[in-house]
């Protein structure tokens, strides 16, 4: 593989210059960073990423190849790479390809070389900034222009840009219950551990209406994960208000735990950096007991609206910075959290969140429960 000199433009003026990865090009979006160790090929297929350049703070990128079969979406999702070692050879006898042909046939554009640490700090201190990725040109005011050119994440609506184009059903029709999912970003995964436990979805797309959602007669909704901003997603936020409103059992996880708070009054703000990662602390109010959780977004809920707020119980906080990461409505069936319990990658602390959402599904079809919602299976 040749690499050739590529240079990471930050829009405060700052560069880093390193050797290209993936296909030779130009790339932009806002520079984020996952303190990850493991799981890097399910990171760059994770919807909620769209629209971002991921700078990996593990040192090692590639050496474990690449897997068909290890995607929470159809594609790389990431708008750009920026790592410290950059490893086409791999030895796991799992992986089918290296990450180079992987980046390739995918068109995906990257750095590495870099300072990951530099940069990181620098993000850190300064705050969530777009950035251009080029091995095209390191001719710094052209690539001012164009980064110029890109719009802030800040009210950016993307999650319409990943969702599924039409329904589709995953699971076994014969199963015992029924899930909407609005396709806002969903991972893989995310599915797969609802149809473990014995759920039949049909997964729709972001802006379909809930009439027509309802003549599916589900017995539950599911508002997913995904990227952007929500506050400009009125669309959503009026859909899960008309869900609310007919009493059917509702989870949300990420962007679909913003959605709810947005749509029963709550604000949502842009964060200085946000959390990505696989090894965040939370705290499960509920029971008293810390999951070390799986996350990935830029935006929050106002915990400050929400300590106001009666009808709304804090379930889960962040133990790093006391955000809020869990709500549930005391007069609704609904509840979410800002975290990703599907954990790919991650620890599987929070999975009975899964389960929690299918016994308030059998509670609403009066149905046995066999644990109290929000404890650990």
């Amino acid at each position: 593989m040749t690499q050739v000199p590529a240079v990471l433009l930050l829009e405060d003026g700052t560069a880093f210059y390193g050797k290209s990865a993936g296909k030779i090009g130009t790339t932009t979006g806002e520079l984020c960073f996952n303190t990850g160790m493991t799981g890097y090929q399910e990171v760059f297929t994770d919807p909620s990423y769209f629209g971002q350049l991921l700078v990996t703070t593990n040192a090692h990128i590639g050496n474990y190849g690449t897997r068909a079969s290890e995607t929470e979406s159809g594609n790389i999702k990431i708008a750009g790479l920026v790592c410290k070692n950059y490893t086409w050879q791999y030895s796991r006898l799992l992986a089918t390809e290296s990450i180079q042909d992987y980046f390739q046939q995918e068109a995906l554009i990257g750095i590495s070389d870099v300072d990951t640490r530099a940069i990181v700090r620098h993000i850190r201190h300064k705050g969530a900034m777009n950035a251009i990725i080029s091995s095209d040109t390191l001719d710094l005011q052209v690539l001012k222009a164009q980064l110029a050119e890109v719009p802030s994440m800040d009210g950016l609506e993307l999650a319409s840009k990943v969702s599924t184009e039409s329904p589709y059903f995953m699971g076994n029709s014969d199963a015992k219950y029924k899930v909407a999912v609005l396709d806002y970003g969903v991972k893989g995964n995310i599915l797969n551990c609802m149809v473990e436990r014995g759920c039949f979805l049909q997964v729709f797309p972001a802006k379909t209406p809930l009439a027509e959602i309802k003549k599916w007669n589900p017995d539950g909704y599911f508002l997913s994960n995904g990227p952007g901003d929500p506050a400009p997603m009125h669309y959503a936020v009026e859909t899960t208000k008309g869900i609310l409103a007919a009493g059917k059992p509702l989870f949300g996880i990420c962007l679909g735990h913003q959605i709810l708070a947005l749509a029963i009054g709550i604000s949502t703000y842009k964060m200085h950096n946000g959390h990505r990662g696989i090894n965040h602390p939370v705290k499960n109010l509920m029971t008293g007991r810390s999951e070390i959780t799986s996350q990935n977004h830029g935006f929050g809920v106002r915990a400050d609206q929400l300590m106001s707020r009666e009808d709304i119980e804090i379930t889960h906080v962040n133990l790093n910075d006391d955000t809020i990461e869990g709500i549930r409505l005391k007069q609704h069936k609904a509840f979410s959290v800002q975290y990703h319990p599907e954990a790919s990658p991650g620890p599987h602390d929070a999975r009975y969140l899964f389960d929690s959402f299918v016994q308030m599904i059998a509670e609403s079809k009066n149905e046995a429960i066999e644990q109290p919602i929000f404890h650990h299976g």
